[in-house]
């Protein structure tokens, strides 16, 4: 197995993790966060998938 396979399923592994951080936001707050302002920790959970999804994005597309 060479290096840019290796990269490439972490990049899909990256863009998955994203994708599902920004789905499932408001669950993922709720069962780790305990705090009063969900509002804000969902806010913020789905910006870092956004930004966690662009991440394995670019790492699957560069490896082409």
């Amino acid at each position: 197995m060479d290096i840019k396979t290796v990269i490439l399923f972490i990049g899909l592994i990256f863009a998955m993790f994203g994708v599902i951080m920004v789905y499932d936001a408001r669950i993922l707050t709720k069962r780790l966060f305990s705090f009063g302002d969900q509002n804000e920790a969902t806010w913020g959970l789905k910006i870092l998938g956004f930004i966690v999804a662009i991440i394995g994005g670019i790492m699957i597309y560069f490896q082409v």
